[in-house]
Formats: C-alpha cells, sequence, structure tokens
C-alpha cells in the first residue's frame, strides 16, 4: 500500500515562495492521480490542485490559479506543489492525497476519488 509523505512547508512573508513535496513509499507514484489540499481554521477543506495519473488534466482551484504549480517526477517518485506569489489566506496545512484515474479534471477535483492520504505539512504566510 502507498504511503504518502509531505515536506516542504514552513513560514513565508507575503509574496513568497514554497515547494512542497510528496513522496511516496510502498508503490510507484505514477499509477496515481496525486492532489493537494489545505485545511485552514475555521475554513472548510479545500483541493488546491491534481494532477492525473497520466499527466494528461492539472486542475487549479480559483484562490491559486496563476500562483500554484503542481508538477510530477517519475523518477524521484515524488509530486511537487510549486506556491508563488503566497498571500496570507494561503495559512493552511496541506496535504497530499493519491487517488484513481477518475479524480483529476481540468474543471473538477472529486475528492471523494483520492483513499491514500499524508499526515500534512504547515504552510504559514505572515510577516
Amino acid at each position: 500500500q502507498v504511503q504518502l509523505v509531505e515536506s516542504g512547508g514552513g513560514l513565508v512573508q507575503p509574496g513568497g515562495s514554497l515547494r512542497l513535496s510528496c513522496a511516496a513509499s510502498g508503490g510507484t507514484l505514477d499509477y496515481y492521480t496525486i492532489g493537494w489540499f489545505r485545511l485552514a481554521p475555521g475554513k472548510e477543506h479545500e483541493g488546491v490542485s491534481c494532477i492525473s495519473n497520466d499527466d494528461s488534466s492539472t486542475y487549479y482551484a480559483d484562490s491559486v490559479k496563476g500562483r500554484f504549480t503542481i508538477s510530477r517526477d517519475n523518477a524521484k517518485n515524488t509530486v511537487y506543489l510549486q506556491m508563488n506569489s503566497l498571500k496570507p489566506e494561503d495559512t493552511a496545512v496541506y496535504y497530499c492525497a493519491g487517488g484513481s484515474e477518475y479524480g483529476c479534471y481540468p474543471n473538477v477535483l472529486r475528492v471523494y476519488e483520492y483513499g491514500y492520504w499524508g499526515q500534512g505539512t504547515q504552510v504559514t504566510v505572515s510577516s
């Protein structure tokens, strides 16, 4: 069973950048659609971005479109989320998750298609 581990979170000033990593063990990541989700205090769980298992589709929530980029490095068994122009409202715990081929399309991220979740990494955007 694949296990996912996030890293790369931290404290950054507004306008700064971070790159989150989602590394897999116990399985090959290229078999899975990978999604990034976030949960902030007082807010609902949000699907931020995803990349399909064959890399044919990516999705970005309107709140991050143009600022975040998802990518996959199969040789390293890792998916990345490059986050630029960070805002205080991006502060949250970020989770990556592995899902089926039906979990990611250009205009929709189907959260119920994701069954393997990491433990999360904290991102704090503050001056």
